[in-house]
């Protein structure tokens, strides 16, 4: 663990009321934040906690100085600009050094309805001169004291490790002096360590919902101070720079949401804000797709669809409208660009990245018939890209090598026949939103898949300029959602899935614009169970997520289940039952809006992995009281009965239980559900869905 250098930081106290007030605040200035909630109290939240003369939440040092030590002496402003939606808060801070012209901007949303606030830091210098030496930027800096002393505790989930284990959930206590940092690896935002946590103090019974944003390399170092005192401080990880003369750059973003009551109550509103004010919406709903792929994987050595025609495609299309199985989108992955069909000398999807022109050999009108049959079909059209990514001796390496980022890597290494992308460069991301914008229209496609499978921090290190570190990988994410939000705006119907070896680029940024809907590279055929895990642990903290399914047998379709799926299957084989698949849909439809509801987790939190444990969950509609209960008895779990406890519903109501496989109706009572539920399956790696109803 890493030791968190502390100086005197602004203190967020919380009591039973939720009072947050900084230490140096005045008693007459503190601002209570009722948990039941005057809508009004977060905006004088925000201006209370930047006030003027106050230490605000955020932490840098310039030119070895604290920003403690000189921020409330700089110039300070106000603004409060208009908001479109009237459930958000906007605020403008801007503090400026009348010595050296440096300005730092503070912008802040505020969720009234969530009491939820979330804020990003932009140092802009306006002197004709380069500015000071900037360091450890800390967009979050904070001490938090909890009204009452004891367990302090963090909720978390693993990051993706393309494992079983990805997202599962975690807890620890803090314990005095004992620093908890955190980071992902390689420079992709959820790869190994996850930007999402909830800060319980249980004593209190309330708690913080913490949210990262940054597609990079960021951190989160936590630290117990006292018996009732918790230090946060988030940013950036390697920052090291100086600003040229007009020159800006933004931070990470952090997001927090306060809470009290239950655990599973701050998990919850999380979700909802993340639905209502933080997810990608097409006429109005951020509802995310059933996807179906083009006979998913060619014979090798083709792979994916490196051997795919438009004839095959249309084929593909024609037969699941045959089989009553058109989804609502159709997904062509990787393989369907130019050099990607070369098999018989060794080429594939893979080592082709960088020739992103369609392959006419195989596609002689480009991908144009194709969307068109799928739209004939009434489905919408999603492909595969991957920009940042571009082998050597591609046609963008060789095209536009002033635009390519290299590095050393081991002798014989795959990394090493890579370039990165300098998107970072705004001539090159200028040039990359226009030809891919054009590519998506020329093709008529609906929804744009970004894959990233490489790790890009080497390439920014070894790219910036002395005194310059971090530079590189502020460039290259600032413009990865200018990228992205061009696409948006050009393409208002546009949804943009974010993959990155699945799942390995999940953040507050990311997801405001993107979902993962290929959550983890861990599938495999022969263990569903891992589908299941991805599913429970993700479920705490994202209400949009997908994964794939190969086969249509039960028991692997509903480890799949989540907000979004993808159905690989194989409707030219013999071996596949059309009846099975059609049913498969029938009941994901049926019961899919329920994932986009609250979910409340029904075996714990240990580990989850094993083959030999029973693994439970319940999606609950609060709007009419019915939902969905969700278990696994594993192939080698012991028992046929398994006894969970339900969560969100009404003790004195009574409730309809209805097993969707037997149609077996009982009726209990919302505090019988709640004191236990007990499940039984006789036969082991079999499943249940049950749907309930408040009578």
């Amino acid at each position: 663990m890493k030791p968190v250098i502390n100086y005197r930081r602004t203190i967020i106290a919380l009591t039973s009321a939720l009072l947050l007030a900084l230490g140096s605040l005045p008693a007459s200035a503190q601002v209570r934040l009722q948990m039941q909630g005057d809508k009004t109290d977060i905006a004088r939240w925000i201006d209370s906690r930047f006030a003027k003369g106050q230490l605000p939440p955020f932490s840098f040092i310039l030119d070895e100085k604290p920003s403690e030590e000189f921020l409330r002496s700089w110039r300070w402003s106000r603004t409060a600009p208009a908001s479109t939606d009237k459930n958000v808060v906007l605020r403008t801070f801007t503090y400026t050094d009348p010595r050296s012209g440096l300005e730092v901007v503070c912008n802040i949303k505020g969720y009234p309805e969530f009491r939820a606030v979330e804020w990003v830091l932009h140092f802009h210098n306006t002197s004709a001169e380069n500015s000071g030496q900037l360091t450890r930027v800390k967009v979050a800096d904070f001490d938090m004291v909890y009204p009452a002393a004891g367990a302090l505790k963090i909720h978390y989930a693993e990051g993706n490790k393309i494992s079983k284990a990805d997202y599962a959930p975690r807890t620890a206590e803090f314990r005095t002096e004992q620093p908890l940092h955190i980071e992902p690896h390689g420079g992709r935002s959820s790869e190994e360590a996850f930007p999402f946590f909830n800060l319980e103090s249980e004593a209190s019974r309330q708690g913080v919902m913490v949210a990262v944003g940054w597609t990079g390399t960021w951190f989160a170092d936590l630290e117990k101070r006292d018996p009732n005192r918790l230090t946060l401080a988030a940013g950036m990880l390697n920052t090291d720079l100086y600003l040229y003369p007009g020159e800006q750059i933004r931070t990470p973003s952090v997001a927090l949401m306060f809470w009290s009551g239950d655990r599973m109550n701050g998990h919850n509103r999380f979700r909802r804000l993340v639905l209502a004010h933080h997810s990608r919406k097409v006429d109005g709903s951020p509802f995310y797709p059933l996807c179906s792929a083009f006979n998913y994987r060619d014979p090798q050595p083709c792979g994916e669809y490196s051997c795919l025609t438009a004839d095959w495609a249309i084929a593909m299309v024609r037969r699941y409208s045959m089989f009553e199985l058109t989804p609502d989108v159709f997904w062509l992955d990787a393989g369907w660009h130019t050099g990607a069909g070369d098999f018989r000398h060794g080429k594939s999807w893979a080592n082709t990245t960088g020739n992103w022109t369609v392959d006419r050999e195989r596609f002689p009108e480009g991908l144009k018939p194709v969307s068109d049959a799928v739209h004939e079909a009434g489905a919408k059209f999603m492909v595969w890209f991957e920009p940042e990514r571009v082998v050597k001796g591609t046609q963008w390496a060789t095209e536009h090598k002033e635009w390519m980022l290299d590095t050393e890597w081991p002798e014989g290494s795959e990394q090493s026949t890579w370039y990165l992308f300098d998107l970072g460069n705004d001539e090159a991301c200028d040039w990359l939103c226009k030809y891919y914008g054009d590519l998506i229209e020329e093709n008529g496609i609906d929804y744009y898949r970004q894959d990233f499978n490489m790790l890009p921090a080497g390439y920014w290190r070894d790219a910036d300029e002395p005194g310059r570190s971090g530079i590189k990988e502020i460039r290259h994410i600032e413009n990865l959602y200018k990228f992205w939000d061009y696409l948006l705006e050009r393409f208002p119907g546009l949804l943009i899935d974010n993959c990155a070896s699945g799942g390995k680029r999940l953040d507050w940024e990311s997801i405001g614009r993107s979902a993962p809907l290929w959550r983890s590279d861990y599938y495999h055929y022969d263990d569903p169970d891992g589908y299941q895990c991805h599913t429970y642990g993700l479920n705490f903290f994202l209400p949009i997520h997908g994964t794939g399914i190969l086969l249509p047998e039960q028991y692997s379709f509903r480890s799949s289940l989540s907000s979004a799926l993808q159905c690989n299957w194989k409707v030219t084989e013999p071996s596949v039952s059309v009846l099975d698949m059609q049913q498969r849909i029938r009941e994901y439809r049926d019961i899919r809006e329920y994932y986009y509801e609250d979910y409340y987790p029904l075996s714990g939190t240990g580990d989850l992995t094993g083959s030999d444990v029973w693994l439970a969950y319940q999606m609950h509609r609060p709007s009419d009281d019915s939902g969905i209960v969700v278990a696994f008895r594993r192939q080698d779990a012991p028992d046929a009965e398994y006894t969970v406890r339900l969560g969100g519903l009404t003790p004195d109501a009574s409730y309809t239980l209805v097993d969707c496989d037997t149609q077996a109706e009982t009726v209990r009572s919302g505090r019988e559900l709640t004191e236990g539920l007990t499940l039984r399956l006789d036969n082991p790696k079999s499943s249940l869905l049950i749907k309930y109803r408040k009578n």
